[in-house]
This record gives structure tokens, C-alpha cells and sequence, in this order.
């Protein structure tokens, strides 16, 4: 049986072409979203790493703001990795005073948890119901510091310094990553996220 799901990624700034790919791999159809048309002719959004205020504010410009919140609201399936962690997270810390997010995840992530570009680093992570661990890629990553409780853990880091740290959510339509799986070949999270455009459309 073919699959017939597109899946979008927020094409204005950040790894756009990297997820494309891997969602590609994953058998479905991934498109770059820059317009309020292309957003509604996709099943699914991912929110690529980079910088999530300048993502806020070409998102403004190009009027996907409030779109994408609405979409968000009604149960639209929406993945965020590093960037996007931050602007699917309801509370900032260290953010700007005027830093706006679409939220949706009801949780408290810090900007920069782990220190500026230089700092960047693998660390294995430990995946929900996954006995093998995932390479992990934290550049300029968020850390998820707060959780409401409708929030599930998806992802901890394992070993190390940071060990148990919580760099994976979920809640309902939603899903975010402190680290960049599409910086790997391993394709476990994005086939995790298919599987919950898939099931949103049942």
C-alpha cells in the first residue's frame, strides 16, 4: 500500500533540507513550507533546528504565525527538533523578553542549556520503548526544564555528565528533540513522528 502522507517542513531558516531527506527515507512525501497554501496541503509540520527568533520572525513576515497556532490547536501533528523544541514549548528561559513561540507543549525549555556553538556535542540518548540508544547531536541545544502533566518523556540522555537529563517530549499531537536526528542516519525519531501523522489521520 503507498503512502499517500506529506509532511512539511518550516522552510525559513535552519536544516530544512536535512529533514526533507530524512522524512524522504522514511517513505513518505516531505516538502519545504514557506506559504500559508503549502502549510494546508500537508498532513503533518516538522520545525527545523536553527534559530528559533529569527524562525518567529520570518514566520511573522511571511503571515504563518497565527496559521500554524490554530493548526496546532486543532491537533495537527507538529515535531520540533532543537530550535523547534523551543518554539512548541509554552515557557522560555533565557529567551528575550519579546520572544514569542506557537507553543502547544506544555513545558519549560532553556535556551543554550548546554553553552554557545563551541560547546556542540554527541551524546547517546536513550529513545521510549527503544532497547538500542540513538547518537545524539546537541549544537546550541535546549533543555527541557519543567514539565506539565500531560507531557510523556520520550528521550533522556544516558551517561555522562548530563545523564537523565530530558532532551525528548511529547503531549497529545506533539513532539520535540533537544538534539538533531536529522544530523544521523538513524531515522527512529522520524519514523516516530510519521507514525504519529499517520495516526492522526485514522
Amino acid at each position: 500500500m503507498v503512502n499517500t502522507t506529506t509532511i512539511g517542513v518550516l522552510a525559513l531558516q535552519g536544516d530544512v533540507r536535512e529533514h526533507v531527506i530524512a522524512l524522504s527515507r522514511c517513505g513518505v512525501a516531505a516538502v519545504p513550507v514557506k506559504t500559508l497554501k503549502q502549510l494546508e496541503s500537508v498532513q503533518g509540520l516538522v520545525l527545523p533546528g536553527g534559530e528559533s527568533t529569527t524562525i518567529m520572525k520570518l514566520a511573522s513576515q511571511y503571515e504563518l504565525v497565527e496559521p500554524v497556532k490554530e493548526r496546532i490547536r486543532s491537533g495537527f501533528p507538529v515535531f520540533g527538533s532543537c530550535a523547534g523544541m523551543i518554539l512548541l514549548a509554552d515557557h522560555i528561559e533565557g529567551g528575550t523578553d519579546t520572544q514569542e513561540t506557537f507553543g502547544g507543549i506544555s513545558a519549560v525549555v532553556q535556551r543554550n542549556a548546554f553553552g554557545r556553538q563551541a560547546e556542540s556535542f554527541e551524546s547517546l540518548v536513550r529513545l521510549a520503548d527503544d532497547t538500542d540508544l540513538f547518537t545524539g547531536v546537541f549544537i546550541r541545544a535546549p533543555l527541557v526544564t519543567s514539565l506539565g502533566n500531560q507531557v510523556k518523556v520520550i528521550s533522556t540522555i544516558e551517561g555522562g555528565a548530563y545523564a537523565g537529563r530530558i532532551v525528548g517530549i511529547e503531549q497529545e499531537n506533539l513532539m520535540a528533540t533537544a538534539f538533531h536526528p536529522e544530523l544521523t542516519s538513524d531515522l527512529r525519531v522520524h519514523h516516530r513522528f510519521v507514525d504519529l501523522v499517520n495516526r492522526s489521520q485514522r
